[in-house]
């Protein structure tokens, strides 16, 4: 009988009888547990031009400048964003996903988002286990630049763990989590805009938590778990 090859197979390469012997899962934040922050922003503020992402611009650095400069223009503070932040919500059925993972296997939050904006609602997601950047905040508020922690960090923090003994789950959902995906055991999209489908097709694309799940569980059964 003819069996069809695992959806995870071109992804997962398991030595012949080996199994796992621990897995981690490193997720996006934006998009993938909580709402885009620049799009709300850009929302409260009627600047339109800040709805720009890494969904749409692949050279983040690029985008920050972009960013800083319409902040500037427009006199936006640190403190104005940070309003923003505060009334904002995890994802509907995020933090009922993110406690379900945490239960299960070592779950790590990997971002390019900043501390001074992740920190308003980390309490609300539990409060996990967070690896992201900084900002420089000048005296008046004015946001002047910005801290990367690691240049590519997402991809080096999958490929440190791998170097571990980890297996790891990646999911993300822009251009900026394509290379942690490439560097993980194995990689999932959950509700990317169709140019990432188009040009990473070899990733399995989810658009829901249920979905998500099954595709992690699928992953961690090839993956041995």
């Amino acid at each position: 009988m003819n069996m069809m090859p695992h959806p995870f197979a071109e992804q997962v390469e398991v030595a012949g009888s080996q199994r796992a012997t621990m897995l981690a899962v490193c997720l996006d934040l934006e998009g993938i547990l909580v709402p885009e922050v620049w799009v709300n922003v850009a929302k409260q503020t009627g600047i339109e031009a800040l709805r720009r992402t890494t969904r749409d611009e692949p050279d983040y650095d690029r985008l920050m400048r972009y960013r800083l400069d319409i902040l500037d223009e427009n006199g936006i503070t640190i403190d104005d964003i940070t309003a923003v932040i505060e009334a904002m919500e995890p994802l509907e059925e995020s933090v009922g996903f993110l406690d379900s993972l945490e239960r299960r296997w070592p779950t790590l939050v990997l971002s390019d988002t900043f501390s001074q904006f992740a920190r308003p609602i980390m309490d609300k997601l539990g409060n996990p286990t967070l690896l992201c950047h900084t900002l420089v905040i000048e005296d008046s508020g004015r946001i002047s630049d910005w801290t990367i922690r690691l240049q590519d960090q997402k991809r080096r923090t999958v490929e440190a763990l791998r170097a571990m003994n980890l297996e790891v789950i990646a999911v993300g959902d822009s251009y900026n989590d394509t290379s942690m995906l490439a560097a993980a055991s194995a990689g999932i999209l959950f509700r990317p805009p169709d140019n990432v489908v188009e040009e990473f097709p070899q990733y399995p694309v989810t658009q829901d938590y249920h979905g998500l799940a099954a595709a992690i569980d699928e992953a961690a059964s090839a993956l041995g778990e």
